[in-house]
């Protein structure tokens, strides 16, 4: 009995940890979200002067956007692809760059291999863009036929819902929006600041002030400062029904059913040495997850990886190939190119992956 009691003591303890630790990832990857929102607001209908030079400037573009954590960078990709304003290869390089809201957990998982990762799918996608636009040619594969009839209701409200606000970090516009405080923005800042106190306190997140609490408290600040002075359309458009309603509850669950999933896995499914006598087909599979256009069922791998489950293979596998959220307004757009840039995608992945696996890392 008293055997039981403490084994099941024990596994109420993990559990809880595991859910304190989803909670600290879950806010981080918010406060990166808003930031990269934040940063990202009045860029987006300046990206067509860019583009002005070549294909090679449409690849570089591209990637960079791919390369930018979260979604908006690859629904900027879409749109620019659907008005005819960059190629096909261009496109499929967007894609191999992104990483989609992985992005954010890796960098508070291993932020050190995840800044290499990123870096690699960058030229990775530049190099990949040249290639697909070559083979395109070569097989006699037409895609985008209707390039310029925008089709795109999604990716064209992304592009379009850009906007500048530059203009909003005076104190008289933080006084006015304290004056006329709504619920929304009530609610937001009470979030940052109850977050904020538990981890200087240390009851979430590190028990001791090290780098990354200070790191954390400091950009709790930030956010607090963005709740305050932006605009109430920006606050409730862009924080609370985009990055909040449609991002955050999806990478918590997600976040909490992969610790859960690798957690457990150690301890009770013997998950480490069926993981290694089955690599192959484990990257396989990452590849093939890597299909779904949703940004979550990839932290599996991710927490795998940080686990020391799987090697880097896998993890730059699964990353090449998974766009997050990114490919959704692709497919309303055309499933054929969808399902093109996913084949090319799978066939490149798969393939500079298993190289990678036959060599070690």
């Amino acid at each position: 009995m008293c055997s039981g009691t403490h084994y099941a003591f024990v596994i109420t303890m993990d559990i809880l940890s595991v859910i304190s630790h989803a909670l600290m990832i879950t806010f981080f990857v918010f406060v990166m979200m808003v930031l990269v929102d934040f940063i990202n607001a009045g860029s987006g209908k300046r990206m067509g002067g860019l583009l002005q030079g070549g294909q090679w400037r449409q690849y570089i573009l591209a990637s960079i956007l791919g390369s930018s954590p979260g979604c908006l960078g690859a629904f900027m990709n879409v749109s620019l692809y659907v008005h005819g304003m960059i190629s096909f290869g261009a496109i499929v390089g967007g894609m191999i760059a992104t990483s989609g809201d992985e992005a954010f957990v890796m960098l508070v998982q291993f932020p050190g291999t995840a800044l290499f990762l990123f870096i690699l799918l960058f030229f990775m996608g530049i190099v990949f863009a040249w290639i697909s636009d070559k083979l395109i040619n070569l097989l006699g594969i037409t895609p985008c036929e209707s390039c310029l009839s925008s089709q795109c209701e999604q990716c064209d409200s992304d592009w379009n819902t850009q906007e500048d606000i530059r203009g909003n970090f005076h104190v008289a516009n933080m006084m006015g929006n304290l004056k006329s405080l709504s619920f929304t923005r009530f609610l937001f800042m009470l979030m940052i600041t109850s977050f904020f106190v538990l981890v200087v306190t240390g009851m979430l997140g590190p028990a001791i002030w090290n780098w990354k609490r200070i790191t954390i408290a400091a950009l709790s600040f930030t956010i607090f400062y963005i709740a305050l002075t932006v605009p109430e359309h920006y606050l409730h458009d862009h924080i609370w029904d985009h990055i909040i309603k449609k991002h955050i509850f999806r990478v918590f669950l997600w976040t909490l059913g992969a610790l859960l999933f690798v957690n457990l896995g150690l301890q009770a499914w013997h998950l480490e040495s069926f993981v290694h006598q089955n690599m192959i087909w484990i990257l396989v599979i990452s590849a093939l997850i890597g299909l779904i256009p949703e940004s979550g069922p990839h932290l599996v791998f991710v927490m795998m990886y940080a686990e020391g489950l799987v090697p880097f293979s896998v993890l730059f596998t699964t990353s090449f190939i998974q766009d997050g959220h990114g490919m959704l307004p692709m497919l309303s757009y055309s499933l054929k190119d969808s399902a093109l840039i996913k084949v090319f995608n799978l066939v490149f992945g798969l393939g500079i992956g298993s190289i990678l696996l036959m060599l070690g890392f």
